[in-house]
């Protein structure tokens, strides 16, 4: 088998999965994020996307583009249902899957011909399951390696499949924009328009003497590899998550002491709740938090022993706020991350204290999936004043 790769890519996912959520949505321009001032577009579907709308567009702008888009908040938990389901059907082909993201992943195809024929039918079988087993469609790229198929599918969308061969692969390279290719920035592309390259081909053609003396050694030989068509890399089937983290943009910038910190313990147990729904514990917790001049502070802390609790994790962030140094500040910006994770059961709770806690933070996660988030939290994120009500940022 010469092209053995697939990447597999759920067409406009969020927003796909949200219009199967209220059919009333169907044909309209649905954006998933948030409308204040500051939000930004998370998904837009296609009748959005035809519209001007695109991923990361700040919200404020795409209200005056299409002031006829419907937002739509985002809600995580139907996202990884239908991942995961979407999982189930890459692996009823293959165990060699390798997630990307919740809506897209590379398959390796090359023990599975006996059983299923040759990729491109396997592509379509895929194709074909995903829409009658969860009403989406998925854009399939089909290649002798991750690059390849990854283009391939970028241009195969909507609902569309995309076999490149062997032989192809520099035909199909080669006109492409110099951006398309991994390890291509913004900045880098804009360097390469300097010196008159705008295509891959075009890149593949320059000599290496003069994209090392612009680029360095290291990356010139990396992308003229690309160029070339070459990627040595093999389908991982599962790694390990390096992180987890929730961050928050505030539509007006938060400059009280107390409101900081209440955020900052809203995240810790946001992040803590996916740490335990995915088996995990952190032993590095890093606060981030951006001025309104776009600037970003950061801290972290590593801890003696690792953690699930939003207690801990909170108790390092506090720390680290309270460590920055002297001086009033404005934030547009909160995060709060734990890395260094280690799966759960690599370490034991000794202490009393952190028995208790734990027990109690996996009280609050039993009632979030019965009675659904926001429904049981710490009690320092209630709204302090009397008749008022706050919905938690930190609820998952």
């Amino acid at each position: 088998m010469t092209e053995p790769i697939l990447h597999v890519d759920l067409d406009a996912f969020y927003a796909s999965v949200e219009v199967l959520k209220d059919p009333s949505l169907n044909g309209k321009p649905v954006v998933v994020g948030s409308a204040v001032p500051r939000g930004v577009i998370m998904s837009a579907s296609y009748q959005a996307r035809a519209r001007g709308l695109h991923a990361a567009m700040p919200s404020v702008r795409a209200r005056r583009i299409c002031p006829e888009a419907v937002f739509v908040p985002p809600d995580f938990e139907a996202y990884r249902a239908y991942s995961n389901r979407f999982r189930e059907i890459l692996l009823s082909f293959t165990p060699v899957v390798e997630p990307l993201s919740l809506d897209e992943a590379f398959l390796d195809l090359s023990g599975a011909a006996l059983l299923f024929g040759h990729p491109a039918m396997i592509a379509d079988r895929i194709m074909a399951s995903v829409k009658g087993e969860l009403g989406l469609t998925a854009s399939v790229g089909v290649g002798p390696t991750k690059l390849v198929a990854k283009l391939a599918s970028t241009r195969a969308k909507p609902d569309g499949l995309l076999v490149v061969s062997t032989a192809g692969v520099l035909d199909f390279l080669h006109p492409l924009p110099i951006d398309a290719l991994w390890g291509i920035g913004e900045k880098t592309a804009a360097l390469m328009t300097r010196l008159g390259i705008r295509t891959v081909g075009e890149l593949a053609r320059t000599p290496a003497a003069i994209l090392e003396r612009v680029l360095g050694e290291g990356q010139a030989r990396s992308l003229l590899g690309l160029a070339a068509g070459a990627d040595q890399r093999s389908v991982v089937p599962f790694e390990a998550p390096k992180s987890v983290s929730h961050e928050e943009t505030y539509a007006r910038d938060l400059d009280d002491p107390d409101e900081v910190l209440r955020e900052i313990l809203a995240l810790s147990h946001r992040v803590a709740g996916r740490l335990r729904a995915e088996g995990y514990r952190a032993r590095t917790v890093t606060l981030k938090l951006r001025l309104p001049s776009f600037s970003t502070l950061t801290r972290s802390r590593t801890m003696v022993k690792p953690t699930d609790l939003g207690s801990d994790l909170f108790h390092i962030g506090r720390e680290l706020f309270a460590g920055l140094p002297a001086g009033r500040r404005r934030f547009r910006l909160i995060g709060v991350a734990a890395t260094g994770l280690v799966e759960g059961g690599a370490e034991q709770v000794a202490l009393i204290r952190e028995g208790r806690w734990g027990e109690a933070e996996k009280a609050l996660d039993r009632i979030d999936r019965r009675f659904g988030p926001g429904k049981a939290m710490p009690a320092s994120l209630l709204d302090p004043k009397p008749g008022a009500r706050r919905t938690p940022r930190g609820k998952r």
